[in-house]
């Protein structure tokens, strides 16, 4: 990679001090000798594993959060993300690679400063920055002259250049010249065994071609490969794109579900028998909603932008609009279990079983089961869950109204005190065999057990929904 030439800024002012030259080659030196310190900003699902592959690289890196909890747990050497190795944490910070801090007066210590904040929707269903706005903020007052900056969280395209480049510049440094921005999407999938954080190639989109070099040059021997696009708004369109394909096809094969439901036809039948195609055919699996931190929410953020330029994202409304009414139809199936079983649904006692958006993870972000949890509430439901991962249920931002609970034990004394269970997440350590056999009924949204009836030989009722 060619070095790049001097930037002389001259005749303003920053902290009070004249701003020398931005000498390039030195911050590209700096950063290919990873001799740049790296700055995570947001220590969560994505920032914090962004952090270790960094350390691990040879990096120096300072991770900031706003919860002085996280950055106590870190200080101490522990964790606070189930599927991250603790070992990871004890080396890095015993290498003295990895630090953490809530004080954001520190944010001009890096070189290099990694933006991983969440961005969620709001009540209507719009963008919601808070958290990126209130971050970039931040950053500007303490940014220097050579500082990278580099925006991972998911978001429209339009974000880096029209929000992000001015909030960063009410600093008096002029973007391309002072400090250079990037966008580069995470692609972090947690609990994925065969794709880790740094096996997934980079996407990157630097603000002028200097900033996606210094990006890209960051980059390249943490992750396994670096694609480089021409603009942030690229990048930006990029991981919209990823995600709106799986929350497009989620919502396409619940659809045949409840279709297919309706003709008493096996849908896990039915896609078994599609998957022998060896093309033409992407197999996904049905289930009560859709969960997790993008497939949600993502979609959204490109409808909203669509519309400013006269556009409908049609397709990303249907599927949304399919993948939201996922969680009534799921409670539709067991009141009409119930009643079967000449029970009413108000006054029952049900077990949702897993609570995690997917398997074997201790990840709740938008999982399905609070909206379920939420409507039996509703429906004067006594409801009580079991989940090996997650031993007490968070706090949700998008359900914040939910009462405290923790995951009760799944034996034979809480079975025989429920009405049914909901099997929600199907998390491979549940003897499902087991259950069958102590349980009364049974909803399976997750095609744990294949057909209606017993299921394993069991004496429980099993509806599939």
């Amino acid at each position: 990679m060619p070095l790049l030439g001097l930037v002389t800024v001259l005749g303003q002012e920053h902290g009070g001090c004249k701003l020398s030259q931005v000498d390039m080659s030195a911050v590209l030196r700096r950063i290919v000798e990873h001799r740049s310190q790296v700055g995570i900003l947001g220590l969560g699902y994505v920032g914090l594993p962004l952090g270790l592959a960094f350390a691990e690289s040879g990096f120096c890196v300072l991770g900031f959060d706003v919860d002085a909890t996280k950055v106590d747990v870190l200080s101490r050497k522990q964790c606070y993300i189930e599927h991250l190795e603790v070992s990871r944490i004890e080396q890095a910070v015993d290498a003295g690679r990895f630090a953490a801090t809530a004080d954001f007066d520190r944010l001009g210590e890096p070189d290099v400063l990694l933006i991983c904040v969440p961005t969620p929707l709001d009540s209507q269903q719009q963008p919601n920055l808070h958290y990126v706005e209130a971050t970039a903020e931040a950053i500007a007052r303490q940014l220097r002259p050579g500082q990278l900056v580099v925006l991972e969280s998911t978001t429209y395209p339009g974000t880096t250049e029209e929000l992000i480049k001015p909030l960063l510049e009410a600093s008096g440094l002029v973007c391309g010249e002072d400090f250079f921005l990037a966008f580069s999407p995470e692609r972090e999938d947690p609990g994925n065994l065969e794709f880790g954080t740094t096996g997934i190639p980079k996407v990157v989109g630097g603000l002028g071609r200097q900033a996606s070099q210094l990006a890209a040059a960051l980059y390249k021997d943490v992750f396994t490969g670096v694609v480089e696009v021409s603009s942030p708004q690229v990048a930006e369109a990029s991981k919209l794109t990823e995600n709106i394909f799986r929350a497009v096809n989620i919502a396409l094969v619940n659809e045949l579900k409840v279709v297919f439901d309706a003709m008493d036809i096996d849908v896990w039948e039915v896609l078994d028998a599609a998957a022998t195609k060896p093309f033409g055919f992407m197999r996904f699996t049905p289930g009560p909603g859709w969960g997790g931190h993008c497939i949600p929410v993502d979609p959204f953020y490109l409808s909203w932008k669509a519309q400013q330029f006269g556009q409908e994202a049609r397709f990303i409304e249907l599927a949304g609009k399919v993948n939201i009414e996922m969680p009534h139809y799921v409670l539709n199936k067991l009141e009409a279990a119930l009643v079967a079983q000449g029970k009413e649904l108000a006054g029952s006692r049900i077990l949702v079983l897993g609570i995690a958006y997917k398997p074997d993870i201790a990840d709740p972000r938008e999982s399905p089961a609070f909206e379920i949890i939420d409507l039996l509430l509703q429906r004067q439901v006594e409801v009580s869950y079991h989940d090996p991962h997650i031993p007490v249920a968070p706090t949700m931002r998008t359900w914040p109204d939910l009462p405290a609970m923790e995951s009760v034990p799944l034996d034979a004394a809480t079975l025989a005190a429920h009405d049914g269970v909901l099997i929600v997440t199907n998390h491979s350590s549940v003897d499902y065999r087991a259950l069958a056999a102590q349980a009364p009924l049974i909803v399976d949204t997750r095609g744990v057990y294949r057909q209606d009836g017993p299921g394993l030989d069991g004496s429980a009722t099993i509806i599939r929904a």
